[in-house]
């Protein structure tokens, strides 16, 4: 909730109708301090957040329930907190909101992992069996940095607008970017792609092009490892991307804006072949979709092909070179032939067939099915469908004379 309030208000007090009320603009301005100073003095711990807080404050929920000494970095955790401060400060120059800010970046600073990057909690507890493989030594265990939903990206999209802010000066700041960066960079394949998981550098494979598989994908080509592969699930893509615009933006590194490249790249190679032009949530190193929790088959999915045309858009606004528009009009059109009878798209669509793919579960066990009257509650087995928008969108880049950004001149 206070993220939506500072962000929202921030953005009022910068309109100009607003700014020739006065009396108004310092409500606003009085009413977002005294939400913002009892979320940071009564709920932060150690600079962080969680999601939810009873009204006694004795209890805080994550995904799970928290522990006293656990902050939460998968959004809208720490680093989605610490961003709402940020629009504040920028909003309203008020320092106490930079210290905010701050605050959250240290906390997330803390719990950085060897590897460069972050799992979904920190807990402050060297003791407790919740930490992971810290870069300050205080923890133990994993050593898994993540790029599933977010939790990474959001943790470094902090680190450096904070890093920014400060101008560079905190070094304490400016080294965790600069870690987190550099391994992020190490975790991209040569083809473009990122695993959901890295604990270090990625090995150096060959290059190809999607592809299905040959093989009965419905009882064999499972993966153990399958966080390791190429990894597009729950807008992976989406996510790197802005931060790899983010830092090329801030540092004016080149590394950053090659690396987005090469993503995009990837996009492109990834999209299957007709009549299935779209994309799966995970590939093997042989490019062909694969299996990765029990209830995620090879399949085309809806969610991560939006996802994936909006990435291409704007890689293709940030570079101004058309070949990251030339995938999307077949995807569009196949997914606007793949829609439901209600105007949503199923995650999963049957390779070669497009039928759509549910689950049904019975206890632990997941059986593949067409039927969705069954459904198991914990996934979301449809998606919204956002082709309208998708497609305004790509018109809107099409018919532009798109010049070369001035941002994308090497430095």
């Amino acid at each position: 909730m206070i993220c939506v309030l500072l962000t929202s208000l921030a953005g009022v007090i910068e309109s100009p109708l607003f700014a020739a009320d006065t009396v108004l603009k310092e409500n606003v301005i009085r009413t977002m301090r005294k939400a913002s100073m009892y979320y940071r003095n009564k709920l932060a711990v150690n600079g962080g957040y969680v999601y939810y807080y009873s009204l006694d404050l004795q209890q805080r929920w994550g995904e799970g329930k928290a522990s006293p000494d656990q902050i939460w970095v998968q959004p809208p955790g720490t680093p989605t907190v610490g961003m709402a401060y940020l629009s504040a400060y920028q909003a309203t120059g008020d320092q106490f909101y930079l210290d905010a800010a701050t605050d959250a970046a240290l906390a997330l600073i803390y719990g950085q992992l060897k590897s460069g990057g972050w799992t979904n909690s920190v807990d402050f507890n060297p003791q407790s069996k919740l930490t992971a493989d810290y870069r300050n030594g205080k923890g133990q265990g994993r050593n898994n940095s993540t790029l599933d939903d977010g939790i990474t990206q959001s943790a470094i999209l902090l680190l450096i607008r904070v890093d920014q802010a400060h101008q560079f000066h905190n070094q304490q700041i400016h080294q965790a970017a600069m870690i987190a960066l550099d391994a992020l960079l190490a975790a991209q394949y040569p083809v473009g792609a990122f695993p959901q998981v890295w604990t270090g550098p990625v090995p150096q494979l060959p290059a190809k092009t999607a592809n299905f598989p040959e093989y009965d994908w419905r009882t064999e080509g499972h993966v153990k490892n399958y966080w390791d592969c190429y990894t597009l699930n729950d807008g992976l893509a989406g996510y790197v991307s802005t931060v790899l615009m983010d830092a090329w933006e801030i540092y004016k590194d080149d590394r950053y804006r090659q690396a987005l490249l090469k993503l995009g790249d990837f996009l492109i190679q990834a999209q299957l072949p007709p009549p299935q032009t779209a994309w799966a949530q995970q590939y093997n190193f042989d490019m062909q979709p694969i299996w990765a929790r029990k209830f995620e088959p090879p399949a085309v999915t809806g969610g991560e092909t939006q996802d994936v045309i909006q990435t291409l858009m704007n890689i293709y606004h940030f570079s101004g070179d058309k070949k990251y528009l030339k995938p999307i009009p077949s995807a569009l059109a196949y997914l606007k032939k793949s829609q439901l009878p209600d105007g949503q798209l199923a995650r999963y669509y049957e390779l070669k067939t497009n039928r759509p793919l549910y689950m049904t579960r019975d206890g632990k066990k997941y059986s593949l099915t067409y039927d969705d009257s069954d459904l198991p509650r914990h996934y979301g087995w449809k998606i919204e469908s956002h082709l309208a928008d998708l497609q305004r969108e790509f018109n809107t880049l099409k018919s532009a004379k798109k010049q070369r950004p001035a941002r994308m001149e090497k430095v």
